[in-house]
């Protein structure tokens, strides 16, 4: 490294006259140079030393949304309703066994409706009780549910005020 090189902020802090006196002799120089560098007064404001081989991107200000107008005119419609969950009871042979053998109504329900939600439409509906539910999806693409009715309802009555006999 040369003295005369160096920027202004890493010579040593003495008067001008000494510095030129130090500048005449190399190894003077080259002493003066080591004790900055050793000192790690070298390193330039505004960067850094990256120790990782990856760049992670800074995490900048994220300001909250506040739109001028709604994007949407009519807000969107909830699609879990009791009337949307369950569509329809189903009128097999097989199901008015069930009816009528191990107190069970079996009714063809929204493809994305879950048992707690099929119950609670149930209740809503048909003012029962149900005990359990069973779901299976059909070939057709269809999703069935078979409510088990609590020891209180009976389902022929309830089959009978629906209408599905």
């Amino acid at each position: 490294y040369d003295i005369n090189f160096l920027p202004v902020n890493l010579l040593p802090s003495t008067d001008d006259s000494s510095i030129l006196t130090m500048a005449k002799t190399p190894s003077k120089k080259a002493t003066i140079v080591g004790k900055q560098l050793k000192k790690g007064n070298l390193s330039k404001a505004g960067t850094r030393i990256h120790t990782k081989v990856h760049f992670y991107r800074p995490k900048t200000l994220a300001l909250p949304r506040k739109p001028k107008y709604q994007r949407r005119a009519v807000p969107r419609k909830s699609t879990t309703d009791k009337h949307s969950i369950i569509k329809y009871p189903l009128t097999t042979e097989s199901s008015m066994k069930l009816i009528e053998d191990s107190n069970t109504l079996v009714f063809i329900v929204d493809i994305k409706a879950n048992k707690r939600q099929i119950r609670a439409a149930v209740r809503e509906l048909y003012n029962i009780e149900c005990d359990k539910v069973n779901t299976l999806i059909t070939p057709r693409g269809l999703k069935k549910s078979y409510v088990r009715l609590s020891k209180d309802f009976d389902a022929l009555d309830v089959a009978n005020r629906v209408g599905v006999i």
